[in-house]
């Protein structure tokens, strides 16, 4: 009995405060919609639905993670950004000098503001890649190979303006 008492008060001082979730974000109270604008393609080479897959996928994020509302402008926490580099590159080459693995590397840079609290503001670059067989081609394994680097990006995107990791 002692111990279900005091496991309730725990979790309702915890769920209290406001800012700590279960859900691993730490968001203000006062804090309660975000917008997330069309990440940009501003990369040499360029994938047609990198851009949306992209922005989609933050905003998805955000819906399933968070209880901020989704607003197409104004939002309290504001995600803004473009994708700077889209590239291949062979990363491991056999004794015959012939490519064996290659990797595809996306960058995007970010820039994120808190309106109601400023200090939490910043513009830095998220990197994620995957590698695949050089016996494969780009084309062949492009969308995969993208959709793993959009979660890697998201996760990382997500984790550095609300998780506050």
């Amino acid at each position: 009995m002692r111990r279900s008492l005091f496991i309730i008060i725990i979790a309702l001082c915890l769920g209290g405060c406001g800012i700590y979730s279960f859900s691993g974000t730490s968001i203000a109270p006062d804090v309660t919609s975000i917008t997330v604008f069309n990440i940009e393609n501003r990369a040499m080479r360029i994938n047609p639905q990198l851009s949306n897959t992209l922005t989609e996928g933050l905003k998805d994020k955000y819906r399933r993670q968070t209880k901020l509302r989704l607003l197409n402008d104004g939002g309290d926490l504001i995600v803004e950004g473009a994708i700077t580099s889209y590239e291949t590159a062979s990363i491991a080459v056999t004794a015959q000098e012939v490519a064996a693995q290659n990797r595809l590397s996306v960058t995007v840079k970010i820039v994120f503001t808190n309106i109601k609290y400023p200090k939490e503001n910043f513009e830095k670059s998220f990197a994620a890649f995957e590698d695949y067989p050089s016996t494969s081609s780009l084309d062949a394994v492009e969308s995969s190979l993208v959709e793993s680097i959009v979660e890697k990006l998201t996760e990382q995107i997500f984790n550095e303006t609300v998780a506050n990791w």
